[in-house]
């Protein structure tokens, strides 16, 4: 009623021509401090929160001294009146627990703001954005940004989404709830850009073996900046990382690799990984492509064994390089090829070998990058008659040799020469043995036998050894 005068505990009265909740507020006090919060249905989008504030805490005010009037100077009355106040008050400000949580979203996708109430005693809870506006009054929306949307509203919860996220969007978002005095709680929204797609340069697209090489790495546009790894096969590599700061809190990130490479680099391929929270498995990939001398073999065609006078000699260089090599020759070290040996490609033929050929042949191939060679050391043998001698030097055991080392062959002429001294030097030393043995072999005389082999027959020769009845003092026995 216009006069103030419903009972407590009514329903909704009119007062300054609005629809207002029960408050315990005569209604000219109403009117004058604009109760507006309580109005039914109303909106106010349009209220300043400072303002708002300022006026609540009046009205509290306000309505705490009409109270204490009212109760007529009855000091018990008031007493127990304060008391109940103040009790409602506790509960209010250390018995609600408001809070909310941070919140990462990638550009484009969907964020969830959720301000959460414990113990509430029905006191309304808003969302605001960054700058102060109203989202949502209890569950709703004057703001007429259709991306907020409404998820879940109830006495402890207000959840609202936003969808397709920009950057604009960033920043600290307000829960709020209306206590004596408000409480706040504060969710920042942090919006993830991914960076594009990597690109990957070098400074050289094929480089030669030993040379140094470098690749650049740029991931653009990233929010916040991405960290950039680098790998060559199963090698992880270290490079130097540069960040540029863009427009609107945007980075542009530069990683540079430096490293020397062989051969075997030929075909590894070197990917640059980008690390960032708003994206997963992002990397560019380049395969280098080495250039490298060639690398050279000699092939022993024809003879299967050892290479005796009037055999046929073949031989055949197998020569691999990038790019592959363009030249084969062979040549004789410092001496000539037998004049009519053929040079067929990176083949070499000789025919009815004799031991004038003996020497080092030598195949030596060639590309863009460098030259490099292998050796084959010729001995010829005679004829199969004749115990064979070793066929290579010391060092290499084989017909074939590399310029840097190569594996080895097994002579078994030479090893069966070697067990044949061997043994024969077994066995003479077995025969020296032997007749050692043999002259040291005689008769052997004990010391009562010395002189016995002079006797004329076996009596004599008792009386002539030594020990013998002869040799030994007679006794003799003197009668007194």
């Amino acid at each position: 009623m216009n006069d103030g005068s419903s009972p407590e505990g009514a329903g909704p009265e009119h007062c300054c021509g609005e629809t207002w909740e029960h408050s315990s507020l005569p209604c000219p006090a109403r009117c004058q401090f604009g109760w507006a919060p309580f109005r039914m249905g109303a909106l106010f989008s349009r209220i300043h929160r400072r303002v708002l504030g300022e006026r609540l805490q009046a009205v509290a005010a306000l309505e705490r001294s009409w109270l204490e009037s009212q109760s007529g100077g009855h000091e018990g009355e008031k007493t127990e009146s304060t008391h109940s106040l103040g009790a409602a008050e506790t509960v209010t400000v250390e018995g609600q627990n408001l809070a909310t949580d941070n919140v990462s979203v990638i550009e484009g996708e969907t964020a969830t703001i959720s301000c959460r109430v414990k113990n509430n005693d029905d006191s309304v809870i808003q969302l605001l954005n960054p700058n102060r506006q109203t989202i949502y009054f209890k569950d709703v929306r004057p703001l007429k940004d259709s991306r907020f949307q409404l998820v879940n509203f109830s006495d402890n919860e207000l959840r609202v989404s936003l969808s397709n996220v920009s950057l604009s969007d960033e920043g600290r978002y307000v829960c709020q709830l209306y206590t004596d005095p408000p409480q706040e709680a504060y969710a920042d929204i942090t919006v993830l850009v991914p960076p594009g797609n990597p690109i990957i340069e070098s400074r050289e697209d094929v480089v030669s073996e030993g040379n140094e090489t470098e690749l650049t790495c740029t991931a653009m546009g990233s929010k916040p900046a991405a960290s950039i790894r680098w790998m060559k096969g199963e090698e992880e590599l270290t490079g130097e990382t540069t960040v540029e700061e863009m427009y609107d809190r945007m980075f542009t990130v530069t990683s540079r690799v430096r490293f020397s490479v062989t051969k075997e680099d030929d075909g590894v391929p070197v990917d640059c990984i980008i690390d960032h929270p708003a994206v997963k498995d992002l990397l560019a990939q380049r395969h280098l492509e080495v250039l490298y001398k060639p690398e050279v073999k000699i092939v022993v065609t024809y003879p299967d064994g050892l290479t005796r006078e009037g055999d046929n000699l073949d031989l055949t260089c197998i020569a691999e390089g990038k790019p592959h090599p363009h030249q084969i020759n062979w040549l004789r070290v410092d001496e000539d090829v037998p004049p009519h040996a053929v040079v067929t490609g990176s083949d070499l033929y000789i025919e009815n070998l004799n031991k004038s050929y003996n020497g080092t042949y030598r195949c030596v191939a060639s590309n863009a990058v460098g030259e490099a060679y292998d050796d084959y050391i010729l001995y010829v043998y005679d004829a199969p008659t004749t115990i064979p001698t070793p066929t290579t030097n010391p060092v290499n055991t084989q017909d074939s040799r590399a310029g840097e080392g190569a594996p080895q062959k097994i002579d078994h002429a030479v090893i069966g020469g070697v067990v044949a001294v061997v043994m024969f030097a077994i066995l003479c030393a077995l025969i020296v043995l032997g007749r050692y043995f043999a002259r040291h072999k005689g008769t052997y005389f004990t010391h009562e036998a010395k002189g016995a082999d002079d006797a004329a027959d076996a009596d004599t020769a008792i009386i002539n050894a030594e020990g013998g009845h002869n040799n030994t003092d007679e006794k003799k026995e003197y009668y007194i």
